[in-house]
């Protein structure tokens, strides 16, 4: 039988998915598993190794019953996962501990150390990156300092993507893009002393897998992983790139001809400029975003990341399951999702800001604060809880705002993708912040469809990404959706005040934590 489909894994935060993709592109079948994670003291998260390796392993069994004889089909597998955290295993294999998220904030206070030392200057001309508590620098700092017991038995640390790589081929490794953002340099898509010492992990470096370039080199399915999968020993397995990375390649940002910005708005919200070479990397006076290497030669995804997006929306529609729980009557989030418009439709006009920091972990772009909490400002009796959802999707599009005036001019056109693009409100607010042209990938799986185009690249399907993009990319842009020029004067009039609260409450967010952690310490005693 032919071998007529690539398999995409991504790994998400919440959820893990494996979609079979024909060599040309086209998706055929899907299979998913919620994903979990636990959180632990008062600022780490979690998540078990051997569950998500065994969950993904149950996603492509059940990929496996939706289409017939999915072994003898598959030309190749390709594995992407979220991003930063650390994943440790021993010399045989095993978990030691369990793996930490880039939702984890325990190494806060390393990340404002750091960012301290002049030593930072270079770390960041060197990665192009930001330092952020998300990060497995920080987190393997914070380790080796306040709790060096949990390196005991280590031999490698990997990222989530590396550990299912491991997984399926035996194989240790990470990719270009994660090594050099977190220790290396874009640059040369290596590791380097240099950062490795500022961090103070020259003791540690054993550890860091080889770096290996999934669009040259791939493993085989052991045979374990065979059994375990359903799939054939000795087929291709290809490690993608970092999620966000394979999520720019599979919505558009790399379109040789075309010049756009890429927006992610999931649970997290990402926000990318492609740069052209080294030499057009723009990095910040604030030392933060990403750079990150894109699987073609000489070309970088510029970043700027907000640590939560959609988990935002999430928090607000709570509020609302709360209260209706609370007089007897239950609400899913596709219930509470289809009154979002109509809640929208009720907002004022009374100006109300919302800084969309809800996660634990604070912020990481454009700006690094692991004490950041999301805020409203501007309050009064006039807004009602329309206004409150309103605030929050205006929230999402300023934050945008933010990060893309970090990296240069904002973009006359935006790619969107994830989750929240399906919202005509959400694109509508975006346009109008941004100013921009907002046109929307109308492929659901742009991440996982990142991934097998490398492993399309890698087997010779096809002789490099801009034809490979040809066939994957072009075909499932949607139409271009203009910005409304009333809404974007309204919204250009109300982004200083976005900006000049932020900076006015910084010191307000230190203040609550250690005010919090004071406390904390006071009960302990």
């Amino acid at each position: 039988m032919m071998r007529d489909l690539i398999i995409g894994i991504d790994a998400g935060t919440s959820v893990i998915k494996a979609i079979a993709f024909t060599l040309s592109g086209q998706q055929i079948a899907v299979a998913a598993r919620p994903n979990s994670y636990e959180t632990v003291c008062r600022a780490g998260v979690v998540q078990d190794m051997v569950r998500t390796w065994a969950d993904t392993a149950e996603v492509l069994k059940a990929l496996g019953e939706k289409l017939g004889n999915l072994g003898a089909r598959t030309a190749a597998i390709a594995v992407t996962g979220q991003g930063d955290g650390t994943w440790m295993i021993d010399a045989a294999g095993e978990p030691v501990g369990k793996g930490w998220l880039w939702l984890d904030a325990r190494a806060g206070e390393v990340v404002e150390r750091l960012r301290g030392e002049n030593g930072d200057i270079d770390r960041f001309r060197a990665t192009g990156a930001g330092l952020a508590a998300c990060q497995q620098g920080p987190q393997l700092r914070w380790m080796k300092d306040e709790a060096p017991e949990m390196l005991s038995g280590v031999t490698t640390a990997f990222h989530c993507k590396d550990w299912l790589y491991f997984k399926l081929t035996g194989k240790r490794a990470t990719d270009p893009s994660e090594a050099s953002f977190t220790f290396g340099d874009f640059r040369s898509r290596s590791y380097s002393a240099n950062v490795i010492g500022f961090l103070g992990l020259n003791a540690l470096r054993p550890i860091l897998p080889e770096i290996v370039d999934g669009t040259t080199t791939w493993h085989a399915l052991s045979d374990v992983a065979a059994a375990q999968t359903g799939l054939m020993a000795g087929t291709p397995v290809v490690l993608g790139y970092v999620d966000v990375v394979c999520t720019a390649l599979g919505a558009g940002l790399y379109e040789p001809g075309t010049e756009t910005g890429c927006s992610i708005i999931g649970s997290t919200g990402m926000h990318m400029r492609l740069a052209l070479g080294p030499d057009d990397v723009r990095l910040n006076h604030d030392l933060t975003g990403y750079t990150m290497c894109m699987p073609i030669p000489g070309i970088y995804a510029q970043m700027q990341s907000n640590m939560a997006a959609t988990l935002n929306i999430d928090w607000v529609l709570s509020l609302a399951a709360g209260v209706l729980k609370g007089m007897g009557r239950e609400a899913s989030k596709a219930d509470l999702l289809a009154h979002v418009e109509d809640w929208l439709a009720e907002a004022s006009e009374s100006p109300l800001v919302f800084h969309p920091y809800i996660s634990d972990a604070g912020e990481r772009g454009p700006f690094v604060d692991a004490s950041a909490r999301a805020s409203f400002v501007g309050l009064s009796m006039a807004h009602g809880f329309g206004d409150l959802v309103k605030a929050v999707f205006d929230g999402l599009a300023f934050a945008a705002r933010d990060c893309y005036g970090e990296m240069g001019p904002l973009p006359a056109r935006v790619r969107l993708t994830g989750g929240a693009a399906r919202s005509a409100s959400l694109r509508r607010i975006l346009g109008g912040v941004l100013g921009a042209e907002i046109q929307t990938n109308h492929r659901e799986e742009a991440g996982a469809a990142g991934a097998a185009m490398i492993a399309a690249v890698s087997l010779g399907i096809y002789p490099d990404m801009a034809a490979c993009v040809a066939d994957w990319v072009t075909p499932f842009q949607g139409g271009i959706e203009t910005p409304d020029a009333g809404l974007s004067r309204r919204y250009a009039g109300m982004f200083p005040a976005y900006q000049q609260s932020r900076l006015a409450l910084r010191p307000v967010w230190h203040t609550l934590l250690n005010g919090a952690a004071t406390e904390h310490q006071g009960h302990l005693q």
